[in-house]
């Protein structure tokens, strides 16, 4: 008897239940931090990007639609929103230190985000990208939720947007330690912040890994740009359009 038509009658069975993408986004990301920690947190063996590699060919083996996957998924989804919030729990503690470094801090964003928007949009005109890239891109440095409404906002293509603000976060993870230290920048804090503001949220779990002060200050630089980028992209967008 041929076992693989009772096999696809399992799959289709497995297929129809959202737990099928809850399972595979734990299982993808015991994998990935697992091959982390043999690689003994070496940022190039970031748990994130080989997770969604490991999401995406399984999806695409199995030619299960995405949103059949995201069924199960959202269920992690919804805990992103209370992970954000925990943040302030770290932050709190280093308070004294904050109100020491708040206009530095202040000055750090105003640059950083607009370093990362005028880049991007920038590059990204250079090349000939459409009017719906560049409103795609201007936001990706913004944590995904936020990102993703802004382009939406301004006629961009959300789902263009979340691919640019994961790929933006895995970069800064993986090379945010070489940069800030050819840059000879040794404050913690700086170096969380720097992070935060260019990396979002796996930039800022990247920081917790060091320590928890660096991911304190990364979480503040995470939901500060956030904020920041939500309001001066719909408005600098048009005026970097008309200049490019």
């Amino acid at each position: 008897m041929n076992p693989l038509p009772k096999l696809d009658a399992i799959w289709v069975y497995l297929a129809a239940s959202p737990l099928l993408g809850l399972t595979l986004t734990l299982v993808a990301y015991l994998i990935a931090i697992n091959v982390y920690m043999r690689a003994r947190f070496n940022p190039l063996a970031n748990p994130v990007l080989i997770a969604v590699a490991i999401v995406v060919l399984a999806l695409k083996a199995t030619g299960t639609p995405y949103g059949t996957y995201f069924e199960g998924a959202q269920f992690v989804h919804f805990l992103l929103g209370p992970a954000t919030v925990a943040l302030a729990l770290p932050l709190f503690r280093q308070w004294s230190k904050l109100k020491r470094t708040a206009l530095p801090l202040v000055g750090g964003l105003v640059a950083g985000s607009l370093a990362a928007i005028v880049s991007a949009v920038g590059i990204a005109a250079l090349f000939g990208a459409s009017r719906h890239t560049l409103a795609s891109i201007a936001p990706k440095s913004a944590t995904t939720p936020i990102a993703m409404a802004v382009a939406d906002k301004i006629g961009g293509i959300p789902s263009l947007t979340a691919v640019l603000v994961i790929s933006t976060g895995v970069f800064g993870a993986v090379t945010a330690r070489g940069v800030l230290r050819t840059l000879r920048v040794d404050e913690i804090e700086v170096r969380g912040f720097a992070i935060g503001v260019a990396s979002h949220g796996i930039g800022t779990a990247r920081a917790f890994q060091v320590s928890e002060e660096m991911g304190a200050f990364a979480g503040l630089g995470m939901g500060l740009n956030g904020v920041f980028t939500a309001f001066v992209v719909p408005v600098l967008l048009p005026v970097l359009l008309r200049w490019w």
